[in-house]
């Protein structure tokens, strides 16, 4: 192990070539070109391939080819880059193939700035592109978790053979910091993917595909999916949880929003204010159970949840407590982010 001081951009391209990725194809959109320049550099030195691709439409089907063909496949992008390639994750998802999807996200809507947002959570959590199909999607609060998230993200996608997203944003991507790496390249490289189209001599042959023609065979593999997602909603569910034993008033932030936040509950502790912290890790599943277990273990609970958006996480709160505990809301967009004292002054309001 060593300690090295990275930006998050970086952090998250050095996880993946750690994870064992093989093929990455982007094309550069601030706020995470770091990101694809560190890949452009790096990758090919491990026996990757890289690849600049002509558009972010020509990236995502690339990446969808060379998970076809069993490659550990990544690419990334900020907010409009990611509405670009949503078709294409929609036919990964129907194919059932495994990827790493990045978004470093930046306000909107349309080319918005450059600055720092979190309102592609609608996006990434409901599925942008056509169809019933679901991303995993994981959001780190640290350079370190966007390293380490990577190793679990393509873990994810080859376990349940599904596009897994890692949703950050342009503070999160630019900030640096030091993070502990082992340069170690993950063993899985070298197991063979039973599905994978590599030549079919001596076996039956590998069909990837998301068109059904017969009637009743889309419908038939669509409640298969459904199965899958309900597994995944089972077992998958990741949270950070602070003070929640004696709190009266849980904050609810993810990403690097939950930084702040959890900033402004320590300090609300100190002057002897009953409030934790629930930090979403996994946007889909939304770790719902943790909410419906607090409502009915307490009552009179008010939830806070803190976004750069203006409303978005806000509803998977709200449908997590079905009604049985009062949902507060707080955010800014556009570039604004919410800041400690913002927190505190409304949670002091409540």
């Amino acid at each position: 192990m060593k300690k090295v001081l990275i930006s998050g951009n970086e952090a998250i391209a050095e996880g993946a070539i750690e994870a064992g990725c093989t093929f990455y194809a982007g094309y550069p959109i601030t706020p995470q070109n770091e990101l694809i320049a560190y890949m452009s550099s790096h990758l090919p030195d491990k026996g990757g391939v890289f690849i600049q691709a002509e558009s972010e439409i020509a990236a995502i089907n690339m990446v969808y080819g060379a998970s076809a063909a069993g490659a550990r496949a990544m690419t990334s992008s900020s907010s409009p880059g990611i509405s670009l390639k949503q078709e294409g994750i929609s036919y990964i998802a129907g194919a059932e193939l495994p990827a790493v999807i990045v978004n470093i996200m930046r306000a909107g809507p349309g080319l918005g700035n450059i600055w720092p947002a979190q309102s592609d959570y609608f996006q990434a959590t409901r599925g942008g592109g056509n169809g019933d199909y679901h991303c995993l999607v994981l959001a780190p609060a640290s350079s370190q978790e966007s390293f380490d998230f990577m190793r679990l993200a393509f873990d994810l996608a080859d376990k349940y053979r599904n596009p897994v997203m890692i949703l950050g944003d342009g503070m999160l991507g630019q900030m640096m910091e030091p993070i502990k790496i082992s340069n170690k390249v993950n063993k899985i490289l070298k197991i063979k993917k039973s599905w994978a189209l590599t030549g079919c001599v001596g076996r039956k042959p590998n069909i990837v595909k998301s068109f059904y023609m017969r009637e009743g065979d889309l419908e038939k593999f669509n409640l298969s999916l459904q199965n899958k997602y309900r597994q995944i909603e089972k077992k998958e569910q990741r949270f950070e949880g602070l003070f929640l034993d004696d709190a009266k008033i849980i904050l609810v932030a993810y990403g690097s929003m939950a930084r702040i936040a959890k900033s402004a509950v320590k300090y609300l502790r100190s002057k002897g204010k009953q409030v934790g912290l629930i930090r979403p890790i996994t946007l889909w599943p939304f770790p719902k159970d943790i909410f419906k277990q607090l409502a009915l273990e307490k009552k009179r609970l008010t939830f806070l949840a803190i976004e750069m958006s203006y409303g978005q996480m806000v509803d998977d709160v709200r449908l997590a407590l079905e009604g049985k505990a009062r949902v507060e809301f707080f955010g800014r967009s556009g570039g604004g982010v919410p800041t400690e004292d913002e927190i505190i002054k409304k949670v002091m309001q409540l």
